[in-house]
């Protein structure tokens, strides 16, 4: 397995089964193991990095604040005393920071789901203007690998940005409840609720997100006339598509159901067409930040008191 998927192991189930192996790592840590350290890096930074990329969007700005989220690991690890486990010190640290960092660059038009319908609607579909014929880019098994790939940039692109519509609070509760399956327990745990109130607040989200997507979305409502195929040379001349560097689509992947158990519908009260939507979103590759941050703390003027 690829040193950056060391752990694909879904830290957000309700049983926590890196809870010894994390807190034996944290005491070599503070005993000055770099070895043990960078596992901490390594059994978390694809977590990290892969509900930070659906927050902000864009997996250049995802790497920045995912470096943020884990020089906060590095300095604050010593005051880590045990009191709950290591997955919810450290998720509640990557929730907080996300919940207030400064407006990441998606965030910046701050688009409602109006003006995001709008913007679908002016994107014209993919037509020949000459003769006013269709010009057919399915999304099927029959067309070429390279036009599949641009279809699926599209689709991932379009589903990822709905998502910014949603505030901060909405989206990270949706992405958590609904895209990578955590349950009430580990949600209201994570983010100091109750689990009442998380459940609402789910389905709030969930609410304002399938509104949308249920009177524009072709994927989740067939009658729907937005498809990604035919929206795809549109969103290649608006520049939301570089055919040359594809930020989201890549041949071989890894889903977000494949390493992300659903929950219960009881218990997340999701439709299961939409959130499948998202979970057949891939599952990102994460940088390997421990060289990264390895030179970082090795600078003078850095000020980390661990010896490593």
């Amino acid at each position: 397995m690829e040193k950056h998927l060391v752990n694909t192991s879904n830290p957000f189930t309700d049983v926590d089964a890196n809870k010894e192996r994390d807190q034996e790592l944290v005491n070599l840590a503070k005993g000055g193991s770099r070895a043990a350290l960078e596992e901490l890096v390594l059994r978390n930074q694809a977590w990290i990095y892969n509900l930070v990329l659906r927050m902000v969007h864009y997996p250049e700005d995802a790497r920045d604040v995912t470096q943020e989220v884990l020089v906060k690991l590095f300095t604050r690890l010593s005051t880590f005393e045990g009191r709950s486990s290591f997955r919810t010190w450290l998720y509640r640290i990557t929730i907080n920071h996300l919940l207030n960092m400064k407006r990441s660059r998606a965030e910046s038009r701050e688009i409602t789901f109006a003006q995001y319908g709008r913007a679908l609607d002016d994107t014209p579909d993919d037509l020949d203007i000459d003769s006013n014929t269709e010009l057919e880019l399915p999304d099927s098994r029959a067309v070429p690998p390279d036009a599949q790939l641009l279809t699926a940039e599209t689709r991932i692109g379009c589903t990822s940005g709905m998502l910014l519509c949603l505030d901060r609070e909405q989206r990270l509760i949706f992405i958590l409840g609904g895209i990578f399956g955590i349950s009430d327990v580990v949600g209201a745990e994570l983010l100091e609720l109750s689990q009442d109130n998380f459940r609402q607040r789910l389905t709030r989200a969930r609410r304002d997100l399938q509104n949308f997507m249920q009177d524009k979305c072709g994927l989740v409502n067939t009658t729907n006339p937005c498809r990604c195929a035919k929206k795809t040379r549109g969103f290649i001349k608006a520049g939301h598509v570089d055919p040359n560097n594809l930020r989201f689509a890549r041949e071989r992947v890894t889903f977000v159901r494949d390493v992300a158990e659903r929950v219960s519908s009881e218990i997340t009260g999701l439709d299961k067409a939409y959130s499948d939507v998202y979970r057949d979103h891939p599952f990102q590759k994460s940088p390997d930040f421990v060289a990264a941050l390895r030179e970082l703390i090795n600078r003078p003027d850095f000020g980390l008191t661990l010896e490593l």
